[in-house]
């Protein structure tokens, strides 16, 4: 029983303190050149391939998964890797912590640990040196120049343990950022062996361009364009359409004035598909202690 409680219990620990400490570095060394990333662009380049290969194999099934898949993939990554485990914005009955970790490790968007610590060092130097996709270095780099090489945080072997310790702690975390791309693979086999290569490359290869770019665009579109409703310190914006496809990711400048809260979108026309997607399982039992802003910072709407 002590596995099936423990992320609950990590949380509770954390409480605020979401973003540890990181280590203070020079410029130089934030910003040595970057070797290319070869693994990397092998995998995204793949992926595209196959998005273009699939429009050869189309077929309304293949289309439907597609769809279905992107959708839970994406709420795997807005509701489990990022607002539960990267800023622990509410606590989650276990059994759904599993799932939603299981639906992120199949957007092949890295293990836990490592999807956090990234994330987690953003917030910590956003849109300055040291930002592993700072927006300061124009729109191709935040949304995907970045992805293909190795610049210092993806070097640094000691990242994880320093800003993803809680999830290290966790041995079923631990063990399924060492083994998420064999879920992945598998979940890829699953696909060909029940619908060949039609739900294999709309299913696989088409749901995760999608999917990548999506979550990239909050990266960098939601860095370069729409509204800023706060004064974060760096380029944050609110993007109606990111957080269209995101479901709720685009209203980054909220988030990054209250990463804790739960809630994204905070004005009235600032919908929150991922907020109100809580708020249902919070009815039903399955997550609590959803985190807010504090009031005294609350504008007009909010």
């Amino acid at each position: 029983m002590a596995r099936w409680f423990s992320l609950s219990a990590c949380s509770q620990d954390l409480g605020e303190a979401t973003i540890p400490a990181v280590s203070s570095k020079s410029s130089q060394e934030l910003e040595i050149p970057h070797p290319w990333d070869p693994p990397t662009a092998a995998v995204l380049g793949l992926v595209h391939l196959g998005s273009g290969l699939a429009l050869l194999h189309f077929s309304w099934s293949g289309l439907v998964l597609c769809l279905l898949l992107y959708v839970l993939t994406c709420l795997g990554i807005t509701l489990g890797y990022h607002r539960l485990l990267t800023h622990r914005s509410y606590r989650a009955h276990p059994a759904l912590e599993v799932l939603l970790v299981a639906l992120a490790g199949l957007a092949c968007q890295g293990g836990p640990a490592t999807w956090v610590a990234v994330h987690r060092l953003h917030h910590a130097r956003s849109d300055q040196d040291g930002d592993p996709h700072g927006a300061q270095k124009g729109f191709w780099w935040s949304h995907m120049g970045w992805m293909l090489t190795r610049p210092p945080h993806k070097l640094d072997p000691g990242i994880k343990s320093r800003m993803a310790p809680d999830i290290l702690k966790d041995p079923w975390l631990a063990g399924f950022d060492r083994y998420h791309f064999g879920w992945a693979a598998l979940s890829a086999l699953a696909l060909w062996a029940w619908g060949g290569w039609s739900w294999l490359l709309w299913g696989g290869c088409f749901r995760l361009m999608l999917t990548y770019h999506a979550t990239w665009l909050v990266n960098s579109a939601a860095h370069l364009y729409g509204y800023r409703s706060h004064d974060t310190g760096d380029r944050s914006t609110n993007c109606w359409w990111v957080a269209l496809l995101t479901f709720g990711e685009g209203w980054h400048n909220n988030h990054h004035a209250f990463p804790s809260s739960a809630r994204h979108g905070l004005a009235r026309h600032e919908f929150d598909v991922s907020y109100a997607i809580l708020k249902c399982l919070g009815h039903l039992g399955l997550v609590w202690d959803l985190k807010g802003i504090p009031k005294q910072r609350a504008g007009p709407g909010q």
